[in-house]
């Protein structure tokens, strides 16, 4: 408050000194002029984003630009390529001459934040005056609440939950024509599934008159270890930064966990009969991708978002492979809707804001249904149409040839800055083309969500943990790493898992636990 009296100071200041002008012989033009300045600078704010390829300015003309203009604010936008954001955020950092706000989750992490707090302001003191959206929202969500708190018990900046995102994220997917082809049904444990690779492998599945070119298992485009081992339980998270993942409702370090070690053990019996591509390790993406979109299909089976994403004009030939049982009895799916569904700074306020309260009750009219739809689709009338009687919406067909995807991304914010839905906020949105790839990943979330389970939350860091990890992680992952492949390709996974784990603890592996397990007890006492 005590920047917006003096703010209201300045103006009245100013205004005595363009009156004393007038007073003096100066025209009236130059009055209006500067009464237009100080105005203006009053009310403008510059915001900046980052944006992952240039779409044009489309993306805030919208809901952004509208809800400014009924508070009564004009809002600068500063967009920035991902491929010059890098160079661009050091300089911004290092100058100094900041824009008001930073819109979207991608332009700083955690790290940048906590190590650069005299940047950034805290908004606690601003959310019950300004923001009674959001405060209704961390009064009734608890992961809302604890994703805004940052590990000092401040909040830097503010979180988001994302419409129409599924439950499941990458998954399995067969080819469908080459069960047909060998009169194979559709597997439902690892068992069957390791026989179907195997008729991949020695019969001509895909037609061609060559037994020889077919590869069971490829890369796809999600963890391909993790995702072949999934029916032994190993279900990491959508953010696999650091590997961990909830067991019998305790966080682990995932290369650590039975689980993991026998899924790498039977992974490893599949690659020595030639089930998994013997390049799997060695590959760069535009080998992946060749062998994935192969003009005859090459590939049995791999892990993707939907199949169109990961098969590309073979998508037809592709289904999704239901949860496969496994040793156990059970079936597991990769599963974490908190990191993908949910995500912290999504808006942060720096220094230079002349008047945080104005601009943070203009963020705050994006925690609504409307709002968080229209600034991930695009506006009503463009990307989403209302129906007001039913409170129902229906996302629209592309009108300029893209993709549903890029042209979501062409007419809003998409994944990025704060949004809000309630958990039944899906069953009232249907698309107007059922090729969507929301749509088609909603409707295969359908089968599979029934199988989630619990996932490592998205936690915060104190600087020190921050630094702790970013020091420890460093070997253990290049160490996981290395023995994974070698596990896989060479075997030796049960003779060498005590030398492993010996050498982990040697490499400060107890004290990379211990940080993660007290970022959980924090994550879990803010809800």
């Amino acid at each position: 408050m005590m920047k917006k009296r003096n703010i209201l100071m300045a103006v009245f200041l100013g205004t005595i000194m363009v009156l004393e002008a007038c007073a003096a012989g100066n025209s009236g033009q130059n009055t209006e002029e500067e009464n237009t300045t100080i105005e203006n600078d009053a009310t403008t704010y510059e915001v900046a984003t980052v944006r992952w390829a240039d779409w044009g300015e489309d993306y805030h003309t919208g809901f952004p630009d509208q809800a400014a203009m009924k508070k009564g604010i004009t809002i600068k936008w500063q967009t920035i390529l991902n491929s010059d954001w890098t160079d661009k955020r050091a300089v911004l950092l290092a100058g100094g001459n900041l824009p008001d706000a930073f819109m979207g989750s991608i332009c700083f992490s955690e790290l940048d934040i906590l190590t650069n707090q005299g940047s950034f302001i805290a908004l606690d003191d601003y959310i019950d005056e300004y923001m009674p959206n959001f405060k209704k929202i961390m009064d009734s969500d608890p992961i809302m609440k604890a994703l805004a708190y940052s590990a000092d018990g401040h909040i830097y900046g503010l979180p988001s939950r994302k419409p129409c995102r599924p439950v499941i994220s990458n998954q399995m997917f067969i080819n469908k024509k080459w069960l047909d082809n060998l009169g194979l049904s559709i597997p439902q444990t690892y068992k069957e599934f390791e026989d179907v690779l195997i008729a991949f492998k020695e019969q001509d599945a895909n037609g061609n008159g060559d037994p020889t070119d077919e590869i069971p298992y490829g890369q796809g485009y999600a963890d391909l270890v993790m995702s072949f081992c999934l029916p032994f339980g190993t279900t990491i998270g959508a953010d696999g930064t650091y590997m961990m993942s909830i067991q019998n409702g305790e966080p682990i370090y995932l290369p650590t966990s039975q689980s993991y070690k026998d899924g790498i053990s039977w992974m490893h019996e599949c690659y020595e009969k030639g089930l998994i591509d013997p390049e799997i390790f060695t590959q760069d993406s535009s080998m992946r991708d060749a062998k994935l979109m192969n003009e005859i299909p090459i590939i049995g089976c791999a892990a993707g978002w939907t199949t169109d994403a990961t098969f590309g004009q073979n998508a037809d030939e592709y289904v999704a492979l239901p949860a496969l049982q496994g040793p156990d009895g059970n079936r597991y799916v990769a599963s974490d809707p908190e990191h993908w569904n949910y995500s912290r700074y999504e808006f942060v306020v720096t220094k230079d804001c002349h008047d945080p309260g104005q601009l943070l009750s203009w963020a705050d009219s994006f925690y609504t249904e409307d709002a968080s739809i229209q600034n991930f689709y695009g506006a009503f009338g463009i990307g989403v149409e209302k129906d007001e009687e039913t409170g129902t919406y229906t996302v629209l067909e592309p009108t300029d040839g893209n993709t549903a995807d890029t042209f979501a991304w062409i007419e809003s914010l998409r994944d990025f800055g704060p949004k809000y839905v309630q958990d039944d906020f899906n069953a009232k949105v249907t698309y107007a083309a059922t090729d969507n790839g929301d749509a088609s990943k909603l409707e295969l979330d359908k089968e599979l969500n029934q199988y989630a389970r619990d996932a490592y939350p998205n936690v915060s860091y104190t600087i020190d943990q921050l630094k702790t990890l970013s020091t420890l992680y460093t070997d253990i992952d290049s160490y996981m790493n290395l023995y994974q492949a070698t596990w896989v390709t060479e075997g030796g996974v049960e003779a060498q898992w005590d030398e492993y784990i010996n050498t982990l603890e040697q490499m400060g592996y107890s004290e990379f636990l211990k940080i993660q397990l007290d970022a959980y007890e924090t994550y879990e006492s803010n809800k």
